[in-house]
């Protein structure tokens, strides 16, 4: 079964455009629990435009199920962070400063060093580390070469073209996952996917073991309410 972990990114944007602590992230992480999610994902930012290092902290001693923290490792405050918190996961993101959200997955063949060096430090303290990559098969055998131990598929492309032709734009995605599959390494995915788009994606992928929705979700939840909202993409990855 496919775990669901929700992204509460946009909740803490909510918070921020306001001041004050209303919606309160940390009780919307913990209802998201109850309602059923299985994890929680947080991707802080240098500039803590939306999720803080201080609202991580907060999250880590009341959590029950899954957390994982997505980030650039290049943020010596990022790596501090996820050390100290030991998080069920560390998500590896190439992001640039200011960047508005993930857009490319990185490049574990000219990384690959860097990489190794990052990821060692994170398996020391006990994290599972997951990188997050494009559906090529060469990133992907070299996440494995990096000492990943699950990848993160990157699925803006699939959730683009899903409506034009589902079968062309989830091909790549099927293949990266049966190479993942054969190495050894575990199968997240997350961006853009949505309750148009998730059952089919499941449906197809091999071996998923996670998907992290934020954006779509959130969105869904402000006509539905979150607890219908968990239920509904729940119900998706069942099919």
């Amino acid at each position: 079964m496919t775990k669901l972990s929700v992204n509460i990114n946009k909740v803490a944007t909510l918070r921020n455009a306001r001041g004050g602590n209303t919606p309160n992230v940390i009780l919307f992480a913990q209802d998201c629990e109850r309602f059923g999610a299985e994890g929680i994902t947080v991707h802080p930012r240098p500039d803590e435009r939306h999720i803080r290092y201080s609202d991580v902290l907060s999250l880590k001693p009341l959590l029950k199920t899954e957390f994982n923290i997505e980030g650039n490792p290049k943020e010596k405050k990022f790596m501090q962070l996820v050390l100290d918190v030991k998080p069920t996961q560390v998500t590896l993101v190439p992001d640039v400063t200011g960047q508005v959200t993930s857009d490319h997955g990185w490049d574990t063949v000219a990384k690959a060093a860097y990489l190794k060096e990052t990821i060692n430090a994170f398996k020391e303290a006990g994290i599972r580390t997951s990188i997050f990559v494009d559906a090529n098969v060469k990133m992907i055998e070299g996440a494995k070469e990096c000492g990943a131990e699950r990848v993160e598929l990157y699925t803006e492309s699939y959730a683009q073209h899903y409506f034009n032709d589902r079968e062309k734009a989830i091909l790549g995605f099927v293949e990266a996952a049966k190479r993942a599959g054969e190495i050894g390494l575990g199968i997240n995915a997350g961006h853009d996917l949505s309750k148009e788009n998730l059952a089919f994606f499941a449906k197809n992928i091999p071996n998923l073991l996670e998907v992290s929705i934020g954006h779509a979700l959130i969105s869904d939840a402000l006509y539905l309410g979150i607890e219908n909202t968990i239920q509904l993409y729940l119900r998706q990855l069942k099919q």
